[in-house]
């Protein structure tokens, strides 16, 4: 008998669980509110009992937009040291979460790491792993052998795993109907949909979902029920293949939730603005205001190089319009696996949608910080800016790199500087330009 409580079953019973506490203070909400929202699936707290060094965050209903980190080794790039310092790199700018997607040979080494080192939650796809964690070819894995890898990675103290239940035999039979531009994009859901196809099995994460809820349930690990078939370009989003898969994740968000296991949504990968509002009001009602995880919305499909801003375009819009969870997306995306500084680009980019999309959703406080940039331009006090910077070592290097003469100005507008000028003018001084003084 285990001796403790999942997050939702705790709040289905009324107990405010210290990982609720914390999250709650970070938030500025009232813990019992909070309680509520985690009871109803409204908020999940990805928390798993193995992962000690978690610093426990919110993703859901009234809280502020979080984002993920993908990284791990692939066939081609194979230094976990590198990666190593893309964690680095994602803690110290804040993320809340980070994505171990390695799908090369024994992966667990590095994920224990991770998971003794991070204060982010950390997320896995089990059906990337389980070639390598098997050591067998896809044709020779059997349903059960997949729970394995889910268990496994469980135990290591994973707190969110992406599991592809929807693409189910009536999903895959829509998607094949209609027919796509760019068909699968989804790894995991290709592998799944390439073993269903040539087994003529069903899905073995849908078929044997209660099975892989209870070893969710045993760790207290969040299901974050993953898109196989979102679009892979612009052309295919809304289609019947994604909505038929979104329904079946509808009724999958329902039975985690009457296991006690907290659930998240993933959400469609490329999508013109103009139909991203609408999907994230689709999802929500279809899931039952479950927490929706979204990769972009990427708006356009011709910026390869530049796809973490038409993710950060995309991911701003969703968020503003009631997604939760923004994964982020760097230059390299469509490319190569990135590298340190394509992984700091892909955070920044992120971070602005999310913070932008929760000044537009009210997000208590989430203006506050705007405001203080506000007020140390209008003193022009340089050092202060930096620190409210999302990066803020970039901002001081560009200011560094051409220094104006004078330090109450920047290099652009020199002492013609509006802020300055209007400053003076209030204060009862001369602005005077032709005479140095």
């Amino acid at each position: 008998m285990r001796e403790y409580y999942t997050q939702m079953e705790a709040a289905k019973k009324g107990i405010v669980t210290p990982e609720m506490e914390i999250v709650a203070a970070k938030e500025n909400m009232d813990a019992q509110k909070l309680m509520e929202l985690v009871a109803c699936g409204q908020v999940a707290i990805p928390a798993n009992i193995n992962h000690t060094s978690l610093s426990p965050e919110g993703i859901g209903t009234g809280l502020k937009t979080k984002i993920n980190v993908n990284l791990g080794i692939s066939g081609d790039c194979k230094d976990y040291s590198v990666e190593m310092q893309k964690v680095d790199m994602a803690i110290k700018f804040g993320v809340e979460a980070i994505m171990d997607l390695s799908n090369y040979g024994k992966t667990n080494t590095f994920r224990q790491q991770l998971i003794e080192k991070s204060p982010a939650m950390i997320g896995t796809v089990p059906m990337y792993d389980a070639i390598g964690y098997l050591d067998k070819d896809l044709l020779e894995i059997s349903a059960k052998d997949f729970l394995k890898v889910v268990e496994a990675h469980a135990k290591e103290g994973v707190d969110f795993m992406t599991i592809h239940a929807g693409i189910n035999k009536r999903a895959v039979e829509a998607f094949k109907r209609e027919g796509r531009r760019m068909n699968i994009v989804s790894r995991g859901g290709s592998l799944l949909f390439a073993w269903m196809e040539m087994t003529g099995n069903e899905n073995p994460f849908y078929e044997f979902y209660d099975e892989v809820l209870e070893i969710l349930r045993e760790y207290d690990v969040t299901i974050s029920l993953g898109d196989a078939l979102r679009p892979g370009c612009i052309d295919d989003s809304s289609d019947a293949g994604q909505i038929a898969e979104l329904i079946e994740l509808g009724n999958l968000t329902k039975r985690a939730w009457e296991k006690d296991v907290q659930v998240m949504v993933e959400g469609p990968g490329h999508m013109a603005m103009n139909e991203i509002a609408a999907n994230m009001v689709m999802q929500k009602r279809i899931c039952h205001n479950a927490p929706f995880y979204v990769l972009g919305p990427l708006v356009t499909d011709i910026a390869p190089g530049y796809d973490h801003i038409t993710s950060a375009i995309g991911g701003a819009i969703a968020a503003a319009n009631g997604a939760d969870f923004l994964c982020y997306v760097t230059p390299a995306e469509h490319l190569r696996l990135p590298d340190l500084n394509d992984v700091k680009e892909g955070i920044v980019a992120s971070r602005i949608a999310a913070h932008a999309a929760d000044i537009a959703k009210g997000i208590p406080g989430a203006r506050d910080i705007d405001n203080k940039m506000s007020d140390a331009r209008h003193r022009v006090d340089w050092e202060e800016m930096f620190s409210y910077a999302i990066d803020g070592e970039k901002a001081r290097e560009y200011f560094e790199s051409t220094p104006p003469k004078d330090r109450h100005t920047c290099s652009m507008c020199g002492k013609m500087c509006a802020v300055r000028t209007t400053n003076m003018i209030l204060e009862g001084k001369k602005v005077e330009f032709c005479t140095e003084k």
